[in-house]
């Protein structure tokens, strides 16, 4: 019946993510070595929706700053990146998902600008 009609919905494949090497997480040897970033989302009394972006220091577990904001793209991103580093410093290393403020042309610019390596986690997996 819907074909007859052409009432049929377009299917959305689930865009692939690349396949990434597996390799066990090492602990850093020094301070500002290894970053991660990761996203958390919550809302406020008034059922309005906000992210947080959290940025933690691996040596240490030191949390270096959460930037907190209603929609939070990879050009925002990368300048609070700017600003945390005038403090602390470049890392050579940063630990993130597969989001994608991460795996867009932005970021990745960013980071090779800068001398810094991307470490992607397996998907699925949060650690």
């Amino acid at each position: 019946m819907y074909c007859q009609l052409t009432l049929n919905l377009r299917v959305k494949r689930k865009k692939r993510t690349p396949p990434r090497c597996l390799e066990r997480l090492l602990v850093p040897n020094k301070q500002g070595e290894c970053w991660s970033m990761d996203f958390m989302s919550d809302s406020s009394r008034n059922q309005r929706r906000f992210r947080t972006f959290n940025v933690i220091d691996d040596f240490n577990r030191e949390a270096l700053g959460i930037d907190i904001a209603v929609s939070l793209p990879a050009g925002r991103i990368t300048r609070y990146l700017d600003k945390l580093a005038e403090y602390h410093g470049y890392p050579r290393k940063i630990r993130v998902d597969n989001g994608p403020e991460f795996t867009g042309n932005t970021f990745t610019n960013w980071a090779k600008t800068h001398g810094i390596t991307i470490d992607y986690i397996q998907p699925g997996s949060p650690y």
